[in-house]
């Protein structure tokens, strides 16, 4: 595809691809078998840190009952743990055991050994627009964290 000089950002493009891209990063083969949502549930504790299963919910956009249902079983596999929350001992606090860390680490080294793979693929040129792309994707995803 011949490069295409830029003069304004396309939002409609930018979502496609981005789509295209998220989509195509969830599905690259791991060495770690474990759903989506077991994987954003690992990765917000493993970056989060521990949380209530509410916060949980919200954060992963689905139900109580189907998040409770995952904490029991990722507890049952030793990827989290519960404990009590020391500000409240009435409730509880959701976290990351050293196994679910583990999970989140050989998800992101599987990802850097195929994204270099990948690069490997493209010119010179299209690697480094995407490296000088980088610190505006930083301040977008920060800014959709602020958002979320």
């Amino acid at each position: 595809m011949a490069a295409k000089s830029r003069q304004h950002l396309d939002t409609a493009e930018l979502a496609t691809v981005m789509g295209q891209f998220t989509r195509g990063s969830i599905r690259l083969p791991t060495t770690e078998k474990h759903s989506f949502t077991t994987l954003s549930v690992l990765h917000t504790l493993t970056h989060q840190g521990p949380m209530r299963l509410t916060a949980l919910t919200a954060n992963e956009q689905i139900t109580q009952p189907a998040v409770t249902q995952l904490v029991t079983r990722l507890e049952r596999d030793g990827l989290v743990e519960r404990r009590p929350d020391p500000e409240d001992g009435r409730a509880v606090l959701v976290g990351v055991t050293p196994a679910g860390a583990r999970v989140i680490e050989n998800r992101q080294q599987d990802r850097v050994r195929q994204f270099t793979e990948l690069a490997q693929a493209l010119t010179a040129d299209e690697r480094l627009a995407i490296a000088a792309a980088l610190p505006a994707l930083a301040r977008m995803a920060a800014l959709m964290a602020e958002d979320g």
